[in-house]
């Protein structure tokens, strides 16, 4: 499985932006998807995922009510739409793919896009 994230970029305090995961192949071959981030100075840390079986949901505290992850089965992608973001939100992004369990831990994912920065100005 290749992860491709995509949707970064630099935006003001309260904007919005929406990243994208493309995968090479079908994501029924994983039974989660997530997003995880990596700040300045700071550990990967989980931001959200979703089920494939029915699209249940997991957020971080720190974005509930704020980001929202979907899924498009049809082309084998995961979106993250971010809104009201905050300067603590810069960080890059990763989307990753769990072929075994649903979870918020890092070590549980087996597969990793590349990363896209998302850079939030105050």
């Amino acid at each position: 499985v290749q992860l491709q994230a995509s949707g970064g970029g630099l935006v003001q305090a309260g904007g919005s932006l929406r990243l994208s995961c493309a995968a090479s192949v079908s994501t029924f071959s994983s039974y989660a998807m997530g997003w995880f981030r990596r700040a300045p100075g700071k550990e990967r840390e989980f931001v959200t995922a979703i089920r494939w079986s029915d699209s249940n949901t997991l957020y971080a505290d720190s974005v509930k009510g704020r980001f929202t992850i979907s899924r498009d089965n049809a082309k084998n992608a995961v979106y993250l739409q971010m809104n009201s973001l905050k300067p603590e939100d810069t960080a890059v992004y990763y989307c990753a793919a769990s072929l075994r369990v649903f979870t918020t831990i890092r070590s549980e994912y087996e597969y990793w896009g590349q990363g896209t920065q998302v850079t939030v100005s105050s």
